[in-house]
């Protein structure tokens, strides 16, 4: 198990260098938000066609002579495509509004608030959404993050002397979304394989985004870009996004849900640190003390926010 929860805690590691590096970006380029979104998954998706295609054939090795869902693309069923669909048209808009969020604001602040409120938000409405009642804790913890995200913004606006209220309002649009997708995947348990998953929604993610980049002049941003500026889009897509993603997932196969929700808690801490030491971002008192309510309140939600009974993912 510990080996597992060093997995998962080295790629929440490399998940946290994502907004540093596309804080980089924004300050030496005009390379803007979505078009980094696009660019993201356009990188990542050969290298989880790689992952879904070993996928498959350990699928049909473990099961010769059967048809099993997610040993190929035709074999998973309408259900599970119209499901992925949506996750994929979710990750579309929580790549735009994530990234455009650490542009406006800074990456510590803009992570911290679009990551550590969906697990406290979807707590809170599984008990309307999936008959999940919420206990006590798990109202505390909403009340607790929504404390903690308020002392951040007050944090925000002593360190950069201003509301930065659209950067706020990008970051609370990315937990929005963020909580629809863990939402409809919950909702929506399919069995399908997980780097097929990826690829398919971050796929159908890519399609979206790329009318909207191209109609919006998104693409103008890349002249401005050099040979340093596409290694860092190439580490974008390659190692927090495809190495991340591998090594949370290997970990998860040897530790318990409730281990690992708790050790993807760190991200957001790791990235404040890693905006504090490279970006000298700062949250101040206010903001340190914010976000630890916020951290807490993020595990106890994770470990107690389903129905009593109800079975943990493993």
């Amino acid at each position: 198990m510990i080996h597992g929860a060093l997995l998962i805690a080295l790629a929440s590691l490399l998940w946290a260098t994502t907004g540093i590096v596309a804080k980089f970006l924004f300050n030496g380029t005009e390379l803007e938000a979505i078009t980094l979104g696009f660019l993201r998954l356009v990188v990542a998706l050969p290298f989880f066609w790689l992952l879904m295609r070993r996928e498959q054939r350990q699928l049909v090795a473990r099961n010769p002579g059967q048809t099993v869902p997610g040993s190929s693309l035709r074999s998973l069923s309408g259900k599970a495509m119209l499901t992925l669909t949506a996750l994929g048209l979710f990750q579309a808009f929580y790549q735009g509004s994530y990234l455009l969020a650490v542009d406006l604001t800074g990456a510590g602040i803009a992570t911290l608030i679009s990551l550590c409120l969906p697990p406290v938000l979807v707590a809170i409405l599984a008990a309307p959404l999936l008959g999940e009642k919420p206990g006590l804790l798990t109202i505390l913890a909403a009340i607790a993050a929504i404390l903690g995200t308020g002392m951040l913004v007050v944090s925000d606006m002593d360190t950069a002397g201003t509301l930065r209220l659209a950067g706020i309002l990008m970051a609370l649009l990315a937990a929005a979304v963020y909580t629809g997708f863990t939402l409809t995947s919950r909702y929506n348990s399919t069995g399908t394989p997980v780097f097929t998953t990826a690829f398919i929604c971050f796929g159908t993610a890519a399609l979206l985004l790329l009318p909207v980049v191209a109609l919006s002049g998104g693409f103008a941003g890349l002249e401005t870009m050099g040979l340093k500026h596409w290694l860092m889009v190439l580490y974008i897509g390659v190692v927090p996004t495809c190495i991340g993603y591998l090594l949370f997932f290997t970990g998860m196969k040897t530790t318990p849900a409730t281990v690992s929700s708790i050790v993807v808690v760190l991200e957001p801490l790791f990235i404040a640190l890693l905006a504090w030491l490279i970006l000298g971002e700062e949250l101040g008192p206010i903001g340190v003390a914010g976000a630890f309510i916020l951290t807490v309140a993020v595990i106890v939600a994770s470990r107690y926010g389903k129905a009593p009974g109800a079975s943990q993912e493993s």
